[in-house]
């Protein structure tokens, strides 16, 4: 790739707009913590050109740049929108430069919420997957009875799992194990759905192969169907895990001690949005982190597919 093509982009023309609104005159009364905005945009910069200069595939480094060019374009228009013009009201839309002070000083607090959200989601998740594989695979091994079982898994995973908590409080022993149970129903039902159509759609010529190599019950279940439903099955794990963040940050709104949902609802309880606008931004952060390696994941198990 060229020169221009690496450095002189709209994502740099946009990093430099960004940088000159920041000495715009301000229009509130407290302090927009410039500051901060200006080291966030230098070190997004700094990233953006060490990866302009060394990958080589211009659709990844073009997908990267795009992404950038989003959090400029909307940090600019959310300074413009905030410090520069005061079109929203200070008090519910603070500047970006105070959402930044804020997670510095909080990054403790936040790290110890991320853990504690991350551990309730890998808990109940796991489980769900360990259980609902097997028993999708045998399942669907039946025509009938996983046809049977489709059906009943549709009822069953149609009825949110969040209505559960109730009984879960009463229960359970503790909200923690609540959040975990509300996360496995989060995750079963679409995955044992997805596996059970996945393994009730195996292309029978598959199996007639394998039948004629005298492939044994237990090897043909696991070193034959299970691969060939891998893609039907990481759709419904795709599903569970979206879902899943989707309940956890409801349910630790509820009755939680932490937690990103927890940290999202005790400080606007209080009116303390700078607070609330840094939870949802670490939310939407730590769902695409994790989307991402999910995904590195599927690709990875999926290579044989390309």
């Amino acid at each position: 790739m060229t020169v221009k093509k690496r450095f002189l982009r709209v994502t740099n023309l946009l990093f430099l707009i960004l940088i000159a609104v920041q000495f715009l005159p301000n229009q509130i009364s407290d302090d927009p913590q410039t500051s901060y905005v200006l080291w966030f945009a230098a070190g997004a910069e700094l990233l953006v050109i060490l990866v302009s200069s060394f990958v080589k595939k211009e659709q990844g480094l073009n997908l990267f740049l795009d992404i950038f060019a989003f959090i400029y374009g909307l940090l600019i228009l959310w300074t413009l929108a905030t410090a520069k013009f005061n079109l929203l009201q200070e008090a519910l839309f603070p500047p970006p430069g105070c959402v930044f002070q804020q997670f510095t000083e909080d990054i403790d607090k936040i790290l110890v919420n991320i853990q504690s959200s991350l551990g309730i989601i890998l808990q109940g998740y796991l489980l769900a997957t360990v259980i609902a594989i097997p028993l999708g695979l045998f399942l669907g091994w039946s025509v009938r009875l996983g046809n049977a079982a489709t059906y009943i898994s549709k009822f069953l995973g149609s009825i949110p799992p969040i209505v559960y908590i109730p009984y879960g409080i009463a229960l359970l022993p503790t909200f923690r194990s609540v959040s975990v149970f509300v996360i496995f129903l989060a995750t079963f039902w679409p995955v044992l759905a997805s596996t059970m159509s996945g393994v009730l759609n195996v292309e029978q010529k598959v199996i007639d192969s394998a039948k004629v190599l005298n492939v044994g019950k237990i090897t043909m279940l696991f070193s034959v169907i299970l691969p060939a439903s891998l893609p039907q099955i990481f759709i419904g794990c795709n599903q569970g895990l979206s879902v899943s963040f989707i309940l956890l940050t409801s349910a630790e709104m509820i009755g939680a001690r932490d937690g990103l949902g927890y940290y999202v609802k005790q400080y606007s309880d209080f009116g303390d949005y700078t607070r609330t606008i840094v939870g949802l931004l670490v939310i939407g952060i730590v769902v695409i982190v994790i989307s991402f390696l999910f995904n590195k994941l599927q690709r990875s198990l999926l290579r044989w597919k390309r």
